[in-house]
């Protein structure tokens, strides 16, 4: 397993390497002047050439693209353009509010879409069953910033039930200590702001999590329905086992490997295209950081945010490439 282990993290630096040159290459390729973006349109022409000269970008591609690689080896991921802050400083409370936002989509995604799916299977041609598929169908095809604008329309306007936009109420705010604030409500004993900021959370996780809820209960119940007329399934109901057990502990651990990974494919998908959720819902992810940094060509910013996504992408690969050891012990990594 630690052999398997050392592999996987080795092949992930050319991985990385690799998705470092595409971005810069884009990023490189992309229309507009950062000098101009930052001084505005009517600055002179010698302050933009001087701030280019400052920031290196009249050097050549690949020298920017070395010294860029240069300072990410020392663990520096550079300064943002536009702020003049560190980004390991600046993106850290961007990446704790998407990676909440995250863990509540896919919490709210895996339990009901699980469970939607191993009931389908379960009951298959019932009228749950086609309500259910139907109803996942209707999930993957809706658009988020749709459901993201019924959900603030109905639930925030005209019920006054939760709020629409933000992380928290502004009037009380959270002590942050991890940014993470529902943790960080817990650990203070802030009871009555922790019942606030999941408030806060519930419409954006909901919009976020519909797709891949959907995606989830169809993958379970195709898995599902193939492990049911397996030759053990039948033996265990031969043995008197309640139908419960014989679902959820028999049938659901061998058809689970299917489902991780798609439950581990939409975790890593969400952590980089919440963009959507974030802007309507105005949450300060990592998602709407990047955004503003493309839209002012803030190159460090882009290449840095892109680039821990894309080792967290991997990470979770790797994560659920373990998983499927602990849930089927015939699996063993050399």
């Amino acid at each position: 397993m630690k052999s398997y282990i050392l592999k996987r993290l080795l092949i992930m630096v050319p991985v990385l390497i690799g998705m470092t040159i595409i971005v810069f290459s884009i990023i490189h390729a992309i229309p507009g002047d950062p000098a101009e973006t930052i001084l505005g349109q009517k600055a002179t022409a010698q302050s933009k050439e001087a701030l280019r000269e400052q920031l290196g970008l009249n050097n050549p591609w690949y020298q920017q693209y070395f010294s860029y690689m240069g300072d990410l080896i020392k663990g520096d991921l550079g300064q943002s353009i536009r702020t003049k802050i560190p980004i390991t400083k600046e993106i850290t409370p961007y990446m704790a509010a998407t990676a909440e936002l995250t863990i509540a989509a896919m919490l709210f995604a895996i339990f009901f879409g699980v469970n939607a799916g191993i009931i389908s299977a379960w009951k298959q041609n019932s009228w749950f069953d086609y309500i259910s598929m139907l109803v996942a169908l209707i999930g993957v095809s809706m658009p988020i910033f749709w459901l993201g604008l019924m959900e603030q329309w109905i639930f925030a306007l005209k019920l006054h039930w939760l709020p629409s936009i933000g992380r928290m109420d502004q009037r009380n705010p959270v002590e942050s200590i991890t940014n993470l604030y529902v943790l960080d409500t817990i650990i203070s004993g802030q009871w009555n702001q922790l019942w606030t900021v999941i408030k806060h959370l519930i419409l954006p996780s909901v919009a976020l999590g519909t797709i891949p809820m959907a995606v989830i209960a169809r993958m379970t119940r195709s898995s599902m329905l193939e492990v049911m007329g397996s030759d053990f399934v039948r033996t265990a109901k031969a043995k008197g086992l309640s139908q419960f057990i014989v679902v959820y502990k028999h049938a659901l651990k061998n058809a689970s490997i299917p489902v991780l990974t798609v439950i581990g494919l939409q975790t890593g998908a969400l952590l980089g295209g919440a963009v959507l959720t974030e802007t309507i819902f105005a949450w300060p992810g990592v998602g709407r950081y990047i955004y503003e940094a493309i839209s002012s060509r803030d190159y460090p910013v882009i290449q840095s945010g892109i680039l821990i996504i894309a080792f967290i992408f991997v990470m979770i690969n790797l994560i659920v490439d373990l998983l499927y050891a602990a849930v089927d012990p015939r699996i063993r990594y050399r």
